[in-house]
């Protein structure tokens, strides 16, 4: 199982609006290695959502429900979006400036790459970030 995060500035898109849908599709994404990713999730695969811009924080936990399929508002194609639904939120939001302060995270794409929107993380990156959350 591979674990994942993917990036949504909450004034188009936040974790609220997704508890609220109880699923959505994640579209819209137009960077190639982020496309990949997506291409790859599976069914049943965690992500955790962050909220980019205002509040740079994890927030949530969501799942992969469905997988890669093509993103009807592409003008090319070759572009693909997976549908998520929600898990359930963190208990205690972990910040960006967390996640750059804790060693063990500092190899985080979200930090080496931070325009990415769609990225993996290590199994072990994943439960230290549930662990920071409780």
């Amino acid at each position: 199982m591979a674990f994942w995060l993917i990036k949504s500035d909450p004034e188009e898109y936040s974790w609220d609006d997704l508890n609220r849908d109880k699923f959505t599709v994640w579209d819209g994404v137009r960077n190639y290695q982020a496309r990949n990713y997506l291409k790859s999730m599976k069914a049943g695969e965690l992500v955790l959502f962050y909220h980019s811009r205002i509040s740079q924080a994890i927030v949530g936990i969501a799942e992969v429900i469905r997988t890669a399929f093509p993103d009807l508002n592409a003008d090319e194609p070759d572009w693909y979006s997976i549908e998520i639904a929600p898990l359930r939120s963190l208990k205690k939001l972990i910040s960006l400036e967390h996640i750059k302060a804790t060693d063990a995270l500092s190899k985080l794409p979200l930090i080496l790459q931070p325009r990415l929107s769609v990225m993996p993380i290590s199994e072990d990156e994943f439960k230290l970030i549930l662990e920071l959350s409780n």
